[in-house]
């Protein structure tokens, strides 16, 4: 199975299965030298951990990490970083029902009609537990851009027909959308939005249904000229990377869809000179023109659909005899994916800059020789 890994110069490859015995990913290309611990890896698994509230699915899982190669003493030492997370709570016979019915929504269908062969437990490969091991990547490679100054932070703007108030999050800082996040189960960082969120969630879940939402990016630090024209640019890469996690419908960049009703006077990032350095009186683009970084802050949303996996009855098909059939799904899921998505996208957001931040850096040295 190909496109399992991302990156050119800080490579991951994620690998494992819903209900087999570990998920995990490898690392190649961190930078040696940099202080690296289980503990900061697990504090990233720990905001991606399934069972943590009413908002999310009731599977409990530790998601304890073990680093298995690439640091000593400590540090990273530059050679492959290989992290494991085993799996403890499967529940493999609730997906016994399964075997030849595709559920709709998910990738079951695809998955047999590319594969000939599919693992129904719980989606296998297909399934949001894979973000466990890019999380662990991500984590190591947020530690690294911390060294340049670089932070990521995502919140939650809507979820169901609840939006978080513009005006408000306008007037919150950075850091402010990282300290409020952590205290609402659906990390928005707009608390009267997140209460109606919370709300909107419990209300579907005892329906038997679930819900989607959008969710923002945010990174700070990010020094312009970074991105790789034509079909590596930064922006392309971050879209390939954000809809490369499964619950992904929709991606755009700063204003995205909303600059199709802007003329180009008003949508156009106005330069200025400001304390002796070049920037833009707007940020319309979301940080990036061309492909290449602005050194704005870099903003992006992606709309998380809602969990495919609803105890309400739905239609599917019996693949082995050929019938139509209904279905209704048991087991273990989230209501709503969106608040589990913020440190997935994290962690993806952080693993495309850092790739991008690498590779400049060899340009440059390659012009300085």
């Amino acid at each position: 199975m190909a496109g399992n890994n991302f990156g050119e110069v800080f490579r991951v490859t994620t690998w494992g299965e819903s209900h087999g015995p570990a998920v995990g990913a490898v690392i190649d290309g961190a930078i040696p030298g940099i202080e690296i611990s289980a503990a900061d890896i697990q504090k990233e698994l720990d905001r991606r951990r399934p069972g943590q509230n009413t908002v999310s699915t009731p599977r409990e899982e530790s998601d304890t990490v073990e680093i298995l190669s690439g640091v000593f003493e400590g540090k990273t030492t530059g050679t492959p970083i290989s992290l494991l997370i085993r799996n403890s709570d499967q529940h493999p016979a609730d997906y016994d029902k399964l075997r030849d019915t595709p559920r709709p929504g998910h990738a079951d269908f695809g998955y047999t009609e590319k594969y000939g062969i599919r693992d129904h437990r719980g989606g296998g490969r297909s399934s949001g537990r894979e973000t466990a091991g890019r999380v662990a990547a991500g984590a190591v490679a947020k530690k690294i851009l911390t060294e340049f100054g670089i932070d990521v932070v995502c919140h939650v703007t809507k979820i169901g027909s609840v939006w978080a108030d513009t005006n408000v999050l306008s007037q919150l800082s950075f850091d402010e959308i990282k300290e409020n996040i952590e205290k609402n189960p659906v990390r928005c960082a707009d608390l009267n939005a997140a209460a109606l969120m919370e709300k909107e969630v419990e209300e579907a879940k005892a329906a038997g249904d679930s819900v989607g939402g959008i969710v923002e990016g945010l990174i700070r630090g990010v020094p312009a000229g970074l991105g790789e024209p034509v079909f590596d640019k930064l922006d392309a890469d971050l879209a390939k990377a954000i809809m490369s996690i499964g619950a992904v419908k929709g991606f755009e960049i700063g204003d995205g869809f909303a600059a199709a009703e802007f003329t180009g006077s008003v949508f156009n990032d106005a330069f200025e000179i400001k304390d002796g350095k070049i920037q833009t009186t707007t940020n319309h683009a979301g940080g990036i023109l061309g492909g290449i970084s602005t050194g704005n802050v870099i903003r992006f949303r992606a709309a998380i659909k809602p969990t495919p996996s609803v105890s309400i009855s739905q239609k599917t098909v019996n693949s082995a005899e050929m019938k139509e059939t209904e279905i209704s799904i048991s087991g273990r899921h989230d209501p709503v994916i969106a608040p589990r998505f913020v440190p997935v996208g994290e962690a993806t957001a952080a693993i495309v800059v850092l790739d991008h931040l690498m590779r400049n850096q060899a340009l440059h040295l390659s012009i300085q020789k």
